[in-house]
């Protein structure tokens, strides 16, 4: 979760759930900003995906301000997809056309989201951002992913941890 002090307006008052985290970096998905004229409709009709009615409202995520072209679903099971990132026993994350055509005729994963774009970080950087006090971590929460309504869950992430957000300061303190 993103502190009040990111400067970056990318990331402000944001939830973004790492999906890979290793020496060359990490990527993330930004789970709670919402693209303001697109839905999951524009995105299938893009790219010829028949969509069952009830698909054309699926909200599409901004991801992050990297890869913005490219579109991500983190979703629960099943992770049988031709590029499936496990990043939990509950949570994956793919970029391929099969899950996309799945989602769009309800054959998909039954909890998912679809993001445009992602959050990306080069060696080292994330830790020395945490460090700086940029971000709060905790673990991924299905019920923060998939149950949330996307405005709710930084809040919410940050009630989870105990932390009541109105007392949340953008100072950093070191004891």
């Amino acid at each position: 979760m993103a502190m009040p002090g990111l400067a970056d307006p990318n990331f402000a008052h944001t939830v973004t759930c790492i999906c890979e985290h290793s020496p060359q970096g990490a990527v993330g998905i930004v789970v709670n900003h919402v693209h303001a004229l697109l839905s999951a409709k524009d995105i299938f009709e893009e790219l010829e995906i028949g969509y069952a009615p009830h698909a054309e409202s699926i909200p599409i995520h901004l991801g992050g301000p990297v890869h913005m072209d490219e579109i991500f679903v983190l979703h629960g099971p099943p992770f049988g997809w031709m590029s499936c990132l496990t990043i939990t026993p509950f949570l994956a994350m793919s970029s391929t056309r099969d899950i996309l055509e799945a989602a769009a005729m309800d054959r998909g994963p039954q909890s998912f989201l679809i993001a445009l774009g992602c959050a990306g970080w080069g060696p080292q950087q994330l830790e020395s951002e945490i460090r700086g006090n940029a971000w709060l971590t905790s673990p991924a929460s299905e019920d923060i992913l998939f149950q949330t309504p996307a405005e709710g869950r930084w809040e919410n992430a940050l009630r989870n941890m105990g932390i009541d957000p109105t007392f949340l300061s953008d100072m950093a303190g070191h004891a």
